[in-house]
């Protein structure tokens, strides 16, 4: 197995990254040919998914609605003030697993692999890692 491990840096307290190209490069400096690819985030108030890339507004959405299904302002019991963050990070999920074929990560044509920060703007870890079948 082959792991790669970088940071991205977001802006906002809800924020969706697109990660693609980092985790494509990651794959492809592997040399797996044919494998799987696993992306995981280790923070508990962000995750990783797969899902539309080329519209952005895709991404805006999901920040926008979610933020709309989880409320900051919510009576939580956790006294940090980031239990909505904690939730969204359950519902996304903290990793996510792509196919790997000629070499190269293989996405369907609009999806892309977004890094979601929910209790940003942070520096966060996400570690790649590729395996051969």
């Amino acid at each position: 197995m082959s792991w790669v491990t970088f940071e991205v840096t977001t802006g906002r307290r809800a924020q969706m990254v697109d990660i693609t190209e980092r985790v494509a490069e990651a794959v492809e400096r592997s040399g797996v040919k044919e494998g799987v690819c696993h992306v995981f985030v280790p923070h508990t108030t962000a995750g990783v998914t797969i899902n539309e890339g080329a519209d952005p507004a895709v991404a805006a959405d999901i920040e926008s609605h979610l933020g709309e299904l989880v409320p900051r302002e919510a009576a939580f019991e956790h006294a940090e003030g980031n239990s909505d963050s904690h939730i969204k990070t359950v519902l996304v999920g903290p990793s996510c697993t792509a196919p790997v074929r000629g070499g190269r990560l293989a996405l369907g044509t609009w999806q892309a692999v977004f890094l979601c920060d929910w209790d940003g703007p942070r520096t966060r870890r996400v570690e790649v890692g590729v395996t051969a079948l």
